[in-house]
């Protein structure tokens, strides 16, 4: 157990790609499935959303197709008519019923921001069925995403931690290796976070993982003392190639803005690659990194062996 608290964890969510059904659909756009594909765009226009059409007692269901024990369900709200989910209930149990006296009501929404994506506890409820139900008559439902985090099941590794980390150039001691050495300690004057040098163009930093993993998240630690403005406009890129330094790899995601936020975790929706690359284009400035946690899914023996360096006759 220490050794997993040292790697670092992230729980799953069960919910991913899974089997999705809704009340019903207000066009080809917003089909239930649309909520468990791993992606949190908030926009219903760049088809990421769920919509219901109006009618009395709208409801979302996942079917898990296993038994789970769910600690959190984070749901995404749109980034338009933010209200609409006001109201709405959260419920997980056994039956796809919601009246089933086992099936237990985990949270009510009372309100999500516009695009904002919110946690709510459930108290490790069991349940095969994740369903959202916003009660009342000519209500419309829909959703951006919804994620079911498993308590018991294998959480995910962060894999940068037996990596190699090199970055563009190094300003004195802030080696690439310091944004994977397992501290988010995000103060500078610490000696914990990587730094290139100053008004270097186009800067970057890169974790070689060894070998090509499936990346479900990345989690970036920013600097915390000053200068958190620096990495905006940085891109996470993630995947096999280190031809002209990577860049040609898919994005996970932009950095907008950490500020206020020093540690962020970003959705990669089950990207494929050994390389995890930040760079910051198109500028002159310093790329400081305090930790990358790249998080993989402990499913598989070859991951299973890796980390617990079994003897090679297991894992040939």
């Amino acid at each position: 157990m220490h050794f997993l608290n040292y790697l670092g964890q992230l729980l799953y969510n069960v919910a991913l790609k899974k089997t999705a059904v809704q009340s019903s659909t207000s066009s080809t756009v917003g089909t239930a499935g649309r909520a468990v594909d791993g992606n949190r765009d908030a926009s219903y226009q760049r088809g990421s959303c769920t919509l219901t059409s109006g009618q009395s007692n709208p409801w979302w269901r996942v079917d898990l197709v296993n038994v789970y024990t769910i600690g959190t369900v984070m749901i995404t709200n749109r980034d338009e008519l933010e209200n609409r989910l006001d109201g709405a209930e959260i419920w997980i149990g056994n039956s796809t019923k919601i009246s089933d006296p086992e099936s237990n009501r985990c949270a009510v929404i009372s309100h999500i921001p516009s695009g904002q994506a919110f946690y709510f506890p459930c108290n490790s409820v069991k349940g095969r069925y994740v369903t959202v139900f916003l009660p009342g008559s000519a209500k419309v439902l829909s959703l951006c995403e919804v994620e079911s985090k498993d308590n018991e099941g294998y959480p995910l590794t962060n894999v940068a931690l037996k990596g190699e980390a090199s970055q563009s150039s190094t300003l004195s001691f802030a080696t690439a290796s310091k944004a994977i050495d397992g501290r988010r300690n995000s103060f500078y004057s610490n000696g914990f976070c990587s730094h290139t040098a100053e008004d270097e163009t186009n800067p970057w930093w890169r974790v070689d993982l060894q070998r090509s993993f499936t990346i479900t998240a990345v989690k970036v630690t920013n600097r915390g003392d000053c200068c958190a403005e620096r990495l905006d406009g940085a891109e996470i890129l993630i995947g096999n190639l280190l031809d002209q330094n990577g860049n040609q790899n898919p994005s996970c995601g932009m950095i907008k803005s950490l500020d206020g936020t020093p540690t962020y975790t970003f959705q990669c929706n089950e990207m494929e690659g050994r390389y995890i690359i930040v760079i910051i284009p198109g500028k002159k400035t310093y790329a400081t990194l305090c930790e990358v946690e790249v998080f993989a899914s402990l499913s598989g023996r070859v991951l299973l062996c890796y980390f617990l360096e079994i003897v090679v006759v297991l894992c040939a």
